[in-house]
């Protein structure tokens, strides 16, 4: 189960989006060092449309540990359809989301402000000046808002946003939200809701309400100065020009002291009660997903190639079919970015060929973050789409050894290679960057033939950058490959994905494109003086 966003702010000064963590290898769908290698952040950034914080905060969270329940998937997939079909749905819950995204900064402040005291300033976002009333009152009031919102909202009728209302409803239930309405009560140091006190009319409690002026209170005082010029042994007159004497020294002293209990014994108790409630926690992610719903819609409508809702098989091991796919990051800002069609189905095993910046890790990464946003329930970049969902997602890139690790870079990749040759099953999607190779010819053969075999045997879907072609030969041979190279036309690359294995390198094009070529070392030589004489 994951953890609520609320959860993850606990130890935040301030809320922030990017709270949630990928899981540890084998745990989640994808780990950190997939995370990285496939730039889930720049995916974020790409598709992110949420208003609220929380439903960025949900969004970003979906991200780092994609679902890998096909019914989790769909249910949120049919949520969508639902709300495409329901406009009047629709409409009120972006009315909603609307309105939130006004106005949770004061929950934030309420939760997470920092009080300065009674004649401070705030100058900060995060400040709380005075005794705390008006935020008090603010961020209740956002939640008791977004409470009756859904309530007056159109029920839905799919299983996800049925959840979603669910969850609002067990809040509104709940002492939390008793204590929100108020009064609230402190008996014996306890906090109380008017539905747990009862009846009860001892012990007499104090009651609690977020303001300094409290009529039952100065009516007290002013009786109280009243009797006591009445039976004092020195003769005063009583009246309202004796009781202002008395009273005016006391008021002084009143708004210190009642602010300063009511902030220490009553608003900050009942914040910590709030911040660390599981009904709140579960209501702040019902409005996070609704936000994240509607974030996925949003994509979808200002994306500037086609998106899609990808079908989903369940299968015995990891396929992938797309048509037209669009690498999310860099599809965003360049309507003219080129699509490719990718099938992998009985295969298991894809190897791909082509000189530097032909595209091939390009493509790689849209595969796998097509892959990933699949799986959390929304719209990829694509014209058509059907694959499985992948219980693992791996991505290897070449690492740096470190000087401690006593095994060299060749060790350091094997060793990445076989945690997630380990961790890896049938329906796992896995793409390798160029396998960990020894010295000699003949040991880079035998290694990287010993490792896809093993990855092949497995039955998972497997991506390899190489170019090694002779290793491309050798498994296309025996028909356990299929070999696919990125497109060059009049030297250029078209960034299509064809049927074939490259056996040029570009490395002369590329040299002489960043000024580094043969003929740009002799030009330097020829250019600096003759020391010779």
């Amino acid at each position: 189960m994951q953890e609520t966003i609320l959860n993850s702010w606990q130890e935040e000064t301030w809320p922030t989006i990017k709270s949630s963590q990928p899981l540890p290898m084998g745990e989640g769908v994808i780990d950190a060092t997939a995370f990285n290698t496939i730039e889930i952040d720049k995916v974020f950034e790409a598709v992110n449309h949420a208003s609220t914080n929380v439903g960025q905060a949900v969004l970003y969270r979906s991200l780092c540990q994609p679902l890998s329940d096909l019914k989790a998937i769909k249910a949120k997939q049919d949520a969508l359809l639902e709300l495409q079909k329901n406009q009047k749905l629709k409409e009120q819950l972006e009315q909603l989301v609307a309105s939130a995204a006004i106005n949770e900064k004061n929950l934030h402040l309420l939760l997470f402000g920092e009080f300065l005291g009674a004649f401070s300033q705030a100058r900060a976002k995060n400040e709380i000046e005075g005794y705390g009333y008006k935020q008090y009152k603010s961020g209740v009031s956002f939640i008791q808002d977004f409470v009756s919102s859904i309530q007056a909202a159109e029920k839905p009728k799919g299983k996800y946003l049925t959840e979603l209302f669910n969850k609002v409803k067990v809040f509104s239930e709940s002492r939390y939200y008793s204590l929100m309405q108020g009064p609230v009560y402190f008996v014996e140091g306890k906090i109380t809701s008017k539905e747990e006190r009862g009846e009860s009319y001892f012990p007499v409690p104090v009651i609690f309400k977020p303001q300094i002026f409290k009529p039952m209170l100065l009516g007290s005082i002013f009786a109280l100065l009243w009797l006591i010029s009445l039976f004092s042994p020195v003769s005063i007159a009583p009246s309202l020009r004796t009781v202002a004497v008395f009273l005016g020294p006391l008021l002084l002293l009143y708004f210190p002291i009642v602010g300063g209990y009511d902030r220490d014994n009553c608003i900050i108790p009942l914040r910590n009660e709030y911040k660390k409630a599981e009904p709140v926690a579960e209501l702040l992610d019902a409005l996070g997903q609704i936000d994240e719903l509607l974030s996925f819609m949003k994509f979808a409508d200002n994306f500037p190639h086609s998106t899609v809702l990808p079908k989903f098989e369940d299968v015995k091991h990891h396929r992938i079919n797309l048509t037209s796919a669009v690498n999310p990051v860099l599809g965003k800002e360049n309507p003219n970015y080129v699509g490719n069609d990718f099938e992998l189905d009985d295969e298991k095993l894809v190897l791909l060929t082509g000189p530097n910046s032909g595209g091939k890790t390009a493509f790689c990464k849209t595969v796998t973050q097509i892959q990933v946003l699949a799986q959390i329930g929304g719209y990829i970049p694509a014209k058509t789409a059907s694959l499985t969902v992948a219980d693992k997602v791996f991505y290897q890139v070449p690492e740096i050894s470190h000087l401690d690790d006593g095994e060299g870079r060749f060790g350091t990749e094997l060793k990445r290679t076989k945690d997630i040759f380990l961790a890896s099953s049938a329906k796992s999607l896995v793409v390798l960057d160029e396998l960990s190779e020894g010295t000699t010819f003949e040991e880079k053969m035998e290694a990287s033939s010993n490792v896809l075999n093993g990855f092949y045997r497995k039955g998972n879907s497997t991506i390899l950058i190489t170019h090694n072609h002779q290793l491309v030969d050798q498994f296309a041979k025996a028909g356990t490959g299929n070999a696919k190279q990125v497109e060059f036309a009049n030297d250029a690359p078209t960034y299509r994905l064809i049927p074939g294995i490259s056996r040029v390198s570009h490395a002369d094009r590329v040299a002489k494109k960043i000024g580094f070529s043969k003929e740009d070392i002799d030009s330097y030589f020829d250019s600096q003086p003759d020391t010779s004489k």
